[in-house]
């Protein structure tokens, strides 16, 4: 598969998010390789999949290894977005031993998480490929790490949503409920307050039936979420919709669901459990003189 992906070693936040963890890892000093390991030895490394996966963190992986050791070479063998299978080599490392030894947990923590989010989000993606729909992700990250769990939806072909509050106004039961404390009662009202309030910005609504995917729709919100419909109600809206608005299924949605839901003919589908509950994937560094 080939994807278009961010240089994320171009973004200092995400290098001081690296140098962050390096430090919250390091502390003092890495007691057992400065006790153990002459300082100017050098290692061959390689970074091994135990079981099939989906790579991502390649770049996020390197990055940690040159934050202690700038001359380290790091060849990526299996690129982000690819497939590996069990016992492949994804990475080589050649450089200093004492200094790769120091980032390895680092860079493997990094690299098991985006491999085990995109390992994932292939699986969906996977699913639904008869289908003309998107598989998408939410804000459901780790605080902070967002931006690395997001791109390793991308690399298992998954598109991102909104990165945050900023980016799309998106109307969900809470809003509504406090909207209707503050005496706007009508919904399509409330979406013309946003697009008055924020001009410009793209605008999704969440409904939970289809009286009131009618009533949104004549204020052409850019996106319709479908909120733990039945397949029934999301075939309806579908009708309903007729292309005025994109729609995005969500809620419940599994493996073994996502199939059905995409059938419905639906627009996307957005999955928490794409960086909520992704497995770490099994990886390992293995070192030689």
């Amino acid at each position: 598969m080939t994807v278009t992906l961010p240089d994320l070693a171009a973004d200092p936040t995400v290098m001081a998010t690296l140098r962050r963890a390096l430090r919250e890892d390091i502390g003092s000093g890495d007691a057992t390789t400065r006790a153990l390991i002459p300082p100017r030895l050098h290692a061959f490394g390689q970074i091994l999949a135990r079981s099939s996966c989906t790579v991502a963190g390649t770049g996020v992986a390197r990055s940690v290894f040159r934050q202690l050791d700038q001359a380290m070479s790091c060849d990526i063998l299996i690129p982000d977005g690819t497939q590996a299978g069990p016992g492949d080599v994804i990475m080589t490392l050649r450089g200093n031993a004492g200094k790769m030894l120091t980032a390895e947990r680092v860079a493997l923590n990094f690299m098991q998480r985006m491999t085990g989010i995109a390992s994932l989000t292939a699986q969906f993606v996977d699913r639904v490929k008869p289908y003309r729909v998107k598989i998408l992700d939410t804000r459901k990250t780790t605080p902070t790490l967002r931006v690395f769990e997001k791109y390793a939806v991308r690399c298992g072909g998954g598109t991102n949503h909104r990165m945050g509050l900023f980016d799309m106004g998106l109307l969900k039961d809470n809003h509504r409920f406090l909207w209707r404390q503050a005496g706007i009662l009508d919904l399509a009202a409330a979406v013309r307050r946003i697009r008055e309030t924020h001009p410009g910005l793209p605008i999704e609504v969440e409904v939970e039936n289809l009286a009131d995917m009618k009533t949104v729709l004549k204020e052409k919100p850019e996106w319709i979420m479908l909120d733990n419909m039945t397949l029934d109600d999301m075939r309806a809206c579908v009708r309903i919709g007729d292309g005025q608005a994109k729609l995005e299924a969500s809620g419940g949605v599994t493996l073994e669901r996502v199939g059905a839901i995409a059938a419905t003919g639906v627009d996307a589908i957005s999955i928490g459990a794409l960086t909520h509950s992704a497995p770490a994937a099994d990886l390992s560094l293995e070192l030689s003189a």
